[in-house]
């Protein structure tokens, strides 16, 4: 029975809550129901799917853009004044290849303060992207990315550094309506 409330509750969440047009409701249903950690300033679009309840953790002031996939069986932590774009998708779980039952394997994710993640970029298992770093738009990030880094391509590869003065003052507390 605890199985099958834990899967409407996904259910309810993946199908129903993510097209509410009001970002209170689905944070009050993300925080309470799916025991998501999102802290304050931080919103979720509409159109966003999640594959598990808890294993999110968001820092103060981030948004996720409609229309993500958040992965988050082997958890993530989001750090504070992230930007991540739309329809990005986020993994934390894979299946071993190699194993006669193709066994599936959950490894976290890690995402920086200041991080800004472009449309429809991928993260993969086990992937720390570091403070302030840029991945850019369509990126498959397949290993860790070092703050401050701009990463793209498929695989991402750095492409450059982030100019900064050592002290980001932005901050991410932005909403819309009916989004």
């Amino acid at each position: 029975m605890k199985g099958l409330l834990s899967e409407f509750r996904l259910y309810l969440c993946n199908h129903w809550i993510k097209h509410i047009p009001s970002n209170r409701i689905r944070l009050w249903y993300y925080r309470n129901v799916m025991q998501f950690s999102i802290e304050n300033g931080s919103h979720i679009f509409m159109g966003c799917t999640f594959d598990s309840a808890k294993n999110l953790t968001i820092g103060r002031n981030s948004v996720v853009n409609a229309n993500c996939r958040i992965d988050n069986r082997g958890s993530i932590v989001i750090g504070e004044n992230v930007s991540i774009s739309n329809e990005v998708c986020i993994l934390t779980g894979d299946h071993d290849m190699d194993s006669d039952d193709f066994l599936g394997r959950d490894y976290p994710v890690r995402i920086g303060s200041y991080v800004w993640i472009g449309t429809r970029a991928m993260i993969l298992p086990g992937v720390n992207v570091g403070d302030a770093a840029v991945v850019a738009a369509g990126a498959v990030v397949t290993r860790p990315v070092q703050p401050y880094d701009v990463v793209a391509g498929v695989p991402a590869r750095k492409i450059r550094e982030r100019a900064f003065d050592k002290a980001f003052k932005y901050s991410n507390d932005y909403k819309r309506l009916f989004q």
